[in-house]
């Protein structure tokens, strides 16, 4: 069997809204494997790029060096990503990136966090930024192009790993808080989800592939929107993740470095000595 790994990284997605909300397919994920809350170490604030480099690095900020979102300064040269460790495992293989949020894949403000770079829609620079309704539109429509784009991808190319991204519900978070709309754009999320796991279903060969499927937030929101802080609306985040090896134990003690980590392990490339991340299920429990 194949191995391959998915990751979706949801920005600001509530764990509390979250399992509030209609989500079939990262619920089957977790039903599959775990759905567990994630509390963002210490160590991060609960800021977005940040905790998206220790998702990739398997370190947090002490050592990758993102204080915020002004990524300038990094030490992700010392501290890889996870794609750029299994393209250095083997040059034979091929690996994807897509995002609305340009730090990660693009070189804007100090990025990008995955060193290969990756797709980012051909919209104007810093639209993602934006909390005004044409620009939540826009957003909206960013992470439908991403998710086409990466379910293309998924169905005709044989990655060993991707990494995707969507952006609305912090933005809508931003924009007005924990509301209605926020839970839709959460729900809009996981249908976005459904579709790349279809994609995966559709593959040509789908029945020799070994797939790991993770599917992470960076940190939550307080109820008028927005984070940064320490409360436990803003330093609950989760991870749902199912594939070999992977059962409701495996998220014991569970957090955002280990997903570098065990993604490395899963592909079958040598976990380098000293990395925050363990791979799954080898946490003792706190």
């Amino acid at each position: 069997m194949t191995p391959h790994v998915l990751v979706v990284g949801v920005d600001g997605v509530r764990a509390d809204v979250l399992r509030g909300a209609h989500v079939p397919h990262i619920a089957a994920i977790g039903d599959a494997g775990f759905w567990e809350d994630v509390r963002v170490d210490e160590r991060n604030p609960t800021i977005s790029a940040p905790v998206w480099a220790t998702v990739a690095s398997g370190v947090h900020r002490d050592r990758h060096g993102i204080d915020d979102n002004d990524l300038h300064g990094h030490r992700l040269e010392q501290y890889p990503d996870f794609l750029s460790r299994i393209r250095a495992h083997d040059p034979a293989v091929t690996t994807f990136a897509a995002a609305a949020w340009a730090p990660l894949v693009g070189d804007a403000s100090g990025g990008p966090v995955f060193a290969p770079g990756g797709f980012r829609p051909d919209l104007p620079a810093g639209i993602e930024d934006g909390t005004d309704d044409a620009a939540l539109t826009a957003i909206a429509v960013m992470d439908e192009v991403v998710t086409s784009r990466t379910a293309r991808e998924l169905l005709a190319r044989g990655h060993s790993a991707v990494f995707t991204y969507l952006l609305l519900p912090d933005m809508v978070a931003h924009a007005e808080g924990v509301t209605d709309r926020y839970r839709e754009a959460i729900e809009r999320a996981d249908e976005q989800v459904g579709v790349l796991l279809a994609a995966i279903d559709a593959r040509p060969d789908r029945v020799n592939e070994d797939w790991t499927v993770i599917v992470v937030t960076d940190h939550g929101h307080r109820d008028a929107g927005h984070h940064g802080g320490d409360s436990d609306a803003e330093r609950t985040a989760w991870i749902a993740a199912s594939g070999p090896g992977i059962d409701a134990a495996s998220g014991t003690g569970v957090t955002h470095a280990d997903i570098a980590v065990h993604t490395l392990h899963a592909l079958g490339v040598t976990v380098p000595e000293g990395m925050d991340g363990r791979v799954f299920g080898t946490r003792s429990p706190a």
